[in-house]
């Protein structure tokens, strides 16, 4: 009996100090499916895809009246242990963001090499409204550009 509680206390021990799990896509999957920020100006619509494969692919596109003004291909992979954010925007050269911050609320990659943004951030603020934002230097002053999306059904279903 007594190697049992030894067993035991020796397994609690070594779980409670035990380094936090990586974070995995389990952490982001609150964002996945549809998304949609509606201006005067023009509506951002963006699609991600439930995790497979240590990743999630996502897609957006903004539209201003019935043209296409931009769009852009995502990936958020497992990149050892944290995540990557991968951006293939329309026009301009793809870029890697790394995960400085992954929370069951909140995820924000940098990239303090790329020339605009660095930094790209989602912050769920309910389970229909969700904050995405771009941030970064540019032209020598700070600038965020911030999408208040809130979820739509997925076209196509």
């Amino acid at each position: 009996m007594s190697h049992v509680w030894v067993f035991l206390i020796a397994t609690v021990l070594a779980q409670a100090s035990a380094p936090a799990p990586p974070a995995t896509m389990r952490r982001v999957t609150w964002f996945k499916g549809c998304w949609e920020a509606v201006s005067t100006q023009h509506t951002v619509e963006e699609q991600w895809m439930a995790p497979r494969g240590k990743s999630m692919l996502g897609m957006s596109r903004t539209v201003r009246a019935d043209s296409l003004v931009e769009y852009e291909l995502m990936v958020i992979r497992q990149q050892g242990e944290g995540l990557a954010y991968e951006a293939y925007p329309s026009g301009q050269p793809s870029g890697v963001f790394a995960a400085r911050v992954v929370s069951d609320s909140a995820v924000v990659f940098e990239n303090p090499d790329n020339d605009f943004p660095q930094r790209i951030g989602y912050r769920r603020s309910g389970p229909d409204s969700l904050l995405a934002w771009i941030e970064g230097a540019r032209g020598g002053q700070i600038r965020r550009i911030e999408f208040r999306y809130r979820r739509v059904p997925c076209a196509g279903r």
